[in-house]
Parts: structure tokens; sequence; C-alpha cells
């Protein structure tokens, strides 16, 4: 007999992959406003405390992953849909701004060469 994940475990996992996303995002965008005012350093530590966040949305994403893998049904919820959408959104946003924070730093070296 197949086991089934019921609508609210999905969107009680969903709610918490939009929390822990949501806290990267905040972290990731604290650290472009760091990055900007050359605090490098504190923005590569922000940039760690996002990616530690995320850390913990695949962890609560593997756990479906894992019981659909083992052949229990699933029902889609959108709170579920939301949670995938604003992980990989950010996801990409770190991406994005380790980028930016780079640039920024070689900014700042190629001013503090010229003053």
């Amino acid at each position: 007999m197949i086991m089934a994940v019921t609508k609210e475990d999905i969107s009680m996992t969903g709610f918490a992959i939009v929390a822990y996303a949501g806290d990267a995002k905040t972290a990731v965008i604290k650290a472009l406003d760091k990055a900007r005012d050359g605090e490098i350093e504190e923005a590569r530590k922000l940039v760690k405390e996002a990616n530690q966040s995320i850390n913990d949305a695949h962890n609560e994403q593997t756990k479906l992953l894992a019981n659909e893998a083992g052949g229990m049904d699933m029902d889609v919820t959108f709170i579920m849909v939301h949670g995938q959408d604003t992980l990989m959104t950010t996801m990409m946003l770190i991406d994005q701004a380790t980028y930016f924070i780079d640039q920024y730093e070689r900014i700042n070296k190629i001013e503090n060469k010229l003053n």
C-alpha cells in the first residue's frame, strides 16, 4: 500500500521553504547594500548567511522529494509552487549578488589606487 503525504504536510513544507528563502533574500539584499557602501567582508558574511538559509530550504524540499521517490502520492499545492519559485529566484539572486560584490570590491580597489 502506497502512503500519501497530506496536502497540509506539503503546504507546511512550502511555507518553510518560503520562510527560509525569504530569510536568504533579505540577507542577500542587505549584502548588496553593504557592498555598495564598501563593506565587502560584511557583505560576504551576509551571503554566507543567505546560503545557509538556502540550505535549510533545500533540506525541507529534500524531505518531500525523498517521499515522492519512495512512492508516496503527492498533491501539488499553490504554497509549494510559491515556495519552489521563491527558492529558485533567491538562488539566482545570490549568484548575481556574489558577482556584484566582486565587482564592488574591484571598483573599490581601483578607486583606492586612483586616490
